[in-house]
């Protein structure tokens, strides 16, 4: 089934998977004037797409703590791409915790990253005032925002129809088979076939339902087991995530990965304790051994895959760096490599 409204542009550019990669490149390109159709082997937007469980963090300063120079440098031209695509965005920072015992912790997360604020306890009750009288001290990360994924990628999908773009659904096209002059390859770990260095990391997520606690900001817990992060949502909800797993498993969570969500989750508040599960989410993500994004260009297919855990921080710029690749073919965008036709 095939939804559209009409193409428009020049250039006829094919994209296989519409999830937040593939829909990111799609606006892309089609705000740079080119044509684009969408092939999604889902029956709808968010059907198979890890994206549907991502927590929606714009925060590259934060992922320094542990992601490599390029997340954090690409990452900061997210806030200001969604911020022109989506109404989405809500710009109110980071707030990073620890308990008194992983304090240790909370110092280390200050050393590895940057353009964040020292706060005490005064100032946490400011941010957060549920939060008052628990932390003594936190990281405060005020450049950074957050958005809800799932309200964004639908958002997108209308963007890409109301700009002239076909998005074709339940689709099990291959992209060498696609008559385009150009194709991206945006399957995640679908593409394996193609891209067998691709591994799978398993995400596990809670959203939980609470009126009893308001966040405005998503809230990093550190610990050095696992670290959470409590990301805030519409009417009480809240999504809690999310554990990194080296698994390929999409469709299970553990009693061990549910134990310590929760647990962590009312270590944050123990009003979270009170909380309703409104749902369990699992997925893999695609990543590369070196958990990098990559632009691989094989013949007139564009590989664009391996952005990890980083979906919604690095789209923009993968995206921007991909539609470079199809316009101006001669170019070298950053990440981007040329393998044997």
């Amino acid at each position: 089934m095939a939804i559209s409204s009409g193409l428009s542009g020049e250039r006829i550019v094919a994209i296989v998977g519409a999830g937040v990669v593939g829909l990111a490149c799609a606006v892309e390109l089609l705000d740079r004037g080119a044509a684009v159709e969408l092939y999604e082997r889902g029956s709808h937007i968010g059907d198979e797409a890890c994206s549907w469980y991502a927590g929606g963090m714009l925060a590259p300063w934060c992922e320094g703590e542990s992601a490599e120079e390029p997340v954090v440098r690409l990452g900061q031209e997210a806030v200001g791409w969604w911020e022109r695509h989506t109404d989405e965005v809500v710009r109110q920072g980071t707030l990073v915790v620890a308990p008194s015992r992983d304090r240790s912790e909370l110092r280390r997360f200050g050393q590895r990253t940057s353009h964040c604020a020292e706060v005490d306890g005064e100032a946490i009750a400011r941010l957060e005032p549920d939060l008052g009288g628990r932390f003594s001290r936190g990281l405060f990360f005020g450049e950074e925002a957050h958005l809800d994924p799932r309200n964004v990628i639908v958002a997108l999908a209308g963007k890409v129809l109301a700009s002239g773009g076909v998005i074709h659904f339940n689709s099990t096209v291959e992209p060498a088979n696609l008559d385009a002059e150009v194709v991206l390859d945006c399957r995640g770990l679908a593409a394996r076939d193609a891209l067998p260095e691709l591994r799978g990391v398993k995400g596990e997520m809670l959203i939980l339902k609470s009126d009893e606690i308001a966040l405005t900001r998503p809230i990093r817990l550190l610990h050095p087991r696992i670290p959470l992060y409590i990301v805030p949502r519409a009417d009480g909800h809240f999504m809690v995530g999310a554990t990194m797993i080296e698994s390929e498993a999409r469709r299970r969570i553990s009693a061990r990965s549910m134990l310590e969500l929760l647990g962590a989750a009312y270590a944050l508040h123990p009003a979270f304790a009170e909380a309703e599960i409104v749902e369990i989410g699992t997925d893999a993500r695609p990543a590369f051994p070196d958990n990098l994004p990559r632009l691989m260009r094989r013949g007139r297919v564009i590989h664009v895959n391996g952005l990890y855990r980083h979906g919604f921080l690095l789209s923009p710029a993968m995206a921007r760096m991909a539609a470079d690749a199809v316009l101006h073919p001669n170019s070298r965008p950053e990440m981007l490599h040329d393998l044997a036709a």
